[in-house]
């Protein structure tokens, strides 16, 4: 997720506006009473990055579902795909992940619904180059082995980057690996490159000096969605709703305190506050309502995959949103 330094002040200005609109058009989807939610347990899974991360970190949701007699339960992923499986098996509620696993999990059958998602942030993710790499260009990635996490919001950069040098999808050596695999298959020389998101791009910049090959900028979006099991979204809307509004209230405040969002991640994700900074930098904030164009920019995306044989079938990403009375 992307604020870039160059633009943060003007971004931050406009939030309160962008969360105005969110919260509206949100609430106007969803119902205001708890009256049909099933009380007991939210399981939410996140990872290492975002809004979710910092929702967990303050306790606001927390506290504020507590009091209803419901416990929030944060179960944690190393990537998005992973997230998901859980989501469809059951163990999960409610979580976050990049534009690519809802794709590659709704193509699998997976009983998933779109919630809600953060503004694009291209610069959040890139392939990057250990920093004694020879490579030059994009286009010098054929025959090349490159490490990426499978079904990840990465795996589209690498689709279009490749696209834009004129380098055949199938010219590469693609190495699927989770994030913390692939950071030492690329410590070791064992690949050439990386694909790969923050905060683990801002780490391996900044601790082992990685050298960005290309990033989103001009080629995706890279949006952060939010989604939820469909028996739960359907059961839960009140409370669907509650953890948007919690999500809309960091959001805001995020975009405002950006230090502040480094004194708290740096300690949850376990790395220096330079590199925190850094990734948080390239954050966006503002969540907002699923709109037709993210809709249409997802269908692109699983038309590619299908395509290209990426995932095992067609999809209509509608079928994956709720009626807009829920």
């Amino acid at each position: 997720m992307t604020i870039s330094h160059g633009n943060r002040n003007a971004k931050r200005r406009t939030l309160g506006l962008m969360f105005a609109a969110a919260a509206g058009a949100l609430a106007f989807s969803l119902p205001s009473t708890a009256a049909a939610q099933e009380k007991g347990v939210l399981r939410i899974g996140f990872q290492k990055y975002g809004t979710l991360t910092l929702l967990k970190a303050r306790g606001t949701l927390d506290k504020r579902l507590a009091e209803q007699g419901i416990e929030v339960q944060w179960r944690e992923f190393p990537a998005g795909p992973q997230l998901l499986e859980g989501l469809n098996v059951g163990s999960v509620d409610f979580g976050t992940v990049g534009e690519a696993p809802p794709i590659f999990a709704q193509a699998a059958n997976a009983n998933l619904v779109y919630v809600a998602n953060e503004p694009p942030a291209p610069t959040g993710e890139a392939i990057i180059l250990p920093k004694n790499s020879t490579i030059k260009s994009v286009a010098e990635l054929k025959g090349k082995k490159i490490a990426l996490n499978k079904g990840s919001n990465v795996h589209y950069l690498l689709v279009k980057a490749l696209e834009k040098a004129g380098v055949a999808y199938q010219d590469i050596q693609t190495v699927y690996l989770p994030p913390a695999d692939a950071r030492a298959a690329f410590e070791r020389g064992s690949v050439d490159a990386w694909v790969i998101w923050d905060p683990f791009l801002a780490a391996a910049e900044k601790q082992i000096g990685a050298r960005v090959l290309a990033d989103g900028k001009g080629l995706v979006s890279n949006h952060q969605f939010y989604l939820a099991a469909r028996p739960y979204a359907e059961k839960n809307p009140a409370i669907v709703k509650i953890i948007i509004e919690e999500l809309a209230k960091t959001d805001e405040w995020a975009g405002k305190n950006l230090k502040d969002v480094t004194a708290i991640l740096a300690p949850q994700l376990g790395l220096e506050p330079e590199v925190v900074e850094l990734a948080a930098s390239r954050f966006t904030y503002g969540i907002k309502p699923i709109s037709e164009a993210v809709l249409a920019e997802q269908q692109k995306i699983a038309d590619v995959f299908s395509n290209l044989k990426l995932i095992p079938k067609k999809i209509t990403i509608k079928d994956a949103v709720l009626p807009a009375k829920l």
